[in-house]
């Protein structure tokens, strides 16, 4: 595959954008916004920048990989030629179905058509299209470029061509294709999310404060990042809406999201996106326990 779209270019569409073009990928980078566009390009070319100092590839290198990528504020236009598409629009579920049906009248029959969902079925929106087939999950984890994890997700009709090709294509951009089913969460989120819900009612229920439950996973446990700093990075609305399909998915009260995560949200304070949540991310080198 050396064509492939990404529609959506936040945080995830930009990082997934930057890993195909690093790896000699022509990358269409289609997003309604010009505005999210250019800072989509100013973001990758920062972090390319980052590598560059680090000798970690050429200058060269990051000319060509900005090179490669072309962007495009109309997804008829931006999948023309193009292998493969991978959706990164926002986390909602109808956005997405709505994508996937734009898609399927967009491009021939044999494209495959990826989503970076976190939790919503491969199912449900492999069935919006006529290739359910050819519907896959290519969960990638934040940051792209430094995240070796790609969680693939079969959904039910997905088809053993299909995985494979897509397991082959992830292996091909320095990553470690996973294989889950589709069932609500997946692998990752089934996991991380319940974990990142506890933390929240620890704090909640007054057991120790946001510093504290997070010393405790980072020195205890050995994370790299504790659970609420975690939920911060994710966003707070994010970590709701996994929840949500969690919980809605199995009707199981574990799943249930914590009242104070519910408030928080409801609020506004999202974490890192919105400069907010259970810290101050108004310096992310000096994060303090917001006030």
């Amino acid at each position: 595959m050396e064509r492939i779209a990404v529609i959506g270019a936040g945080t995830m569409g930009n990082g997934i954008a930057h890993v195909l073009a690093q790896h000699g990928k022509e990358v269409s980078l289609i997003d309604v916004s010009e505005d999210v566009l250019q800072k989509a390009l100013s973001t990758i070319g920062k972090n390319l920048d980052r590598q560059v100092a680090k000798e970690k590839i050429s200058a060269k290198d990051r000319d060509d990989t900005l090179n490669r990528i072309s962007t495009f504020t109309s997804i008829h236009e931006g999948v023309q030629d193009t292998e493969l598409v991978i959706e990164a629009a926002t986390e909602k579920k109808e956005l997405k179905l709505s994508i996937f049906r734009e898609l399927d009248n967009a491009t021939p029959s044999k494209v495959i058509l990826a989503t970076n969902t976190s939790s919503i079925s491969i199912t449900e929106i492999g069935a919006v299209t006529s290739r359910p087939d050819k519907v896959i999950g290519m969960h990638f984890m934040n940051p792209v470029p430094i995240m070796k994890l790609v969680e693939i997700i079969r959904g039910y009709n997905t088809s053993d061509s299909t995985t494979k090709t897509i397991v082959e294509l992830s292996k091909g951009l320095s990553k470690v294709p996973v294989e889950a089913n589709d069932y609500p969460g997946f692998v990752a989120n089934r996991i991380l999310m319940p974990m990142i819900n506890e933390a929240i009612y620890s704090l909640y229920e007054g057991v120790a404060g946001v510093e504290e439950i997070d010393t405790v996973m980072k020195l205890g446990m050995a994370h790299p990042m504790g659970p609420l700093q975690l939920a911060d990075f994710i966003g707070l609305d994010v970590c709701l809406s996994i929840l949500n399909v969690l919980y809605d998915g199995f009707k199981n009260p574990k799943y249930a999201p914590c009242p104070l995560l519910v408030n928080m949200v409801a609020a506004g304070h999202l974490g890192a996106k919105s400069g907010g949540g259970f810290y101050d991310w108004s310096d992310p080198k000096n994060l303090k326990v917001r006030a």
